[in-house]
């Protein structure tokens, strides 16, 4: 049952950065310079530093850049889900995953081309349980290819 979940798991980069001007164009930069799509980001910062969240098309190839590059980072599962566009459509998703216990750690979206949803990036602490919760409520999980192809 884990394996066939792991379709419905994207990759999210997280990469601590100084709190210091320049340092999140050093990132962008990299990954202009590869070549790499950007597809949703979220920052959140103390005084001394940020964590920079964020999903590529090419995690792997992002992931060595980075390093290469020197930046502290980490590779995290999270599940990207569409929700309904609409008042309470966010609630009823977060009232089915209230219910099976599971916590969501923190969320961001990010805006697609052409919809009637919102996508919403989603680290739960019970990642599988939470994928089969939402696939049981016949909720759209996006696969990575999909997030890349929107």
């Amino acid at each position: 049952m884990a394996a066939q979940l792991n379709q419905y798991k994207t990759e999210q980069i997280s990469i601590f950065l100084e709190n210091r001007a320049g340092r999140l164009a050093e990132v962008t930069s990299a990954l202009s310079q590869a070549g790499l799509n950007l597809r949703a980001l979220s920052l959140a910062d103390t005084s001394d530093f940020g964590i920079l969240r964020m999903i590529v098309c090419d995690t792997q190839k992002a992931q060595a850049l980075l390093k290469e590059k020197g930046f502290t980072l980490g590779i995290t599962s999270v599940v990207a889900v569409n929700v309904d566009d609409r008042p309470g459509g966010l609630d009823e998703l977060l009232q089915l995953i209230t219910r099976q216990k599971i916590n969501v750690e923190y969320m961001y979206a990010f805006v697609t081309k052409v919809s009637h949803s919102a996508t919403m990036i989603f680290r739960f602490d019970k990642v599988d349980e939470a994928i089969a919760c939402l696939l049981e409520n016949k909720v759209e999980i996006l696969s990575p290819d999909k997030i890349c192809g929107i």
